[in-house]
């Protein structure tokens, strides 16, 4: 009996998320909080696109240690109508200067620090978005100063 199969990533989509000017809460509960509104964007995929709707946000949570703990919550109109709402959670990190820099504006290269979340759709079923209330997902994220940029990957 062998065990369990190892995971893989299949691309599905990105979004570009179109950010407003960040809310700060200061300090709550030991942590510095904001909430930076999403007013619009695009999804673009083989199998899903559409437009990011404005109203969302994305709360976050900046710990003592530095880790940036986010959990935005968006909706999605697909191209053909279908409103898909997505709760995405995860954390951003890296060095010290580079979050810095990040966090004046800077458009920073990506690769210079660590933003992953884990997203979850709510989707009618029967639809032809019903796949993405099934499947397990991950995104790699990259934060610029208007934007988030997220690239989708189905966990196989």
């Amino acid at each position: 009996m062998s065990g369990p199969p190892v995971p893989t990533l299949d691309f599905a989509f990105e979004a570009c998320v179109l950010i407003g000017t960040p809310l700060d809460q200061a300090m709550v509960g030991g942590v510095r909080k904001r909430i930076v509104p999403i007013i619009g964007g695009q999804v673009s995929g083989e199998r899903f696109s559409g437009e990011v709707l404005p109203g969302g946000a994305d709360w976050q949570a900046l710990r003592p240690d530095g880790v940036l703990e986010v959990l935005a919550r968006y909706t999605v109109r697909a191209d053909d109508g279908t409103i898909v709402s997505i709760v995405n959670s995860g954390y951003r990190r890296g060095p010290a200067e580079i979050i810095a820099r990040l966090a004046a504006g800077e458009d920073v290269d990506p690769a210079l620090y660590y933003f992953r979340t884990t997203p979850r759709f709510d989707v009618a079923a029967g639809s032809r978005y019903a796949w993405l209330g099934e499947s397990v997902f991950v995104c790699s994220a990259a934060r610029f100063s208007d934007r988030v940029m997220l690239r989708f990957f189905a966990v196989g």
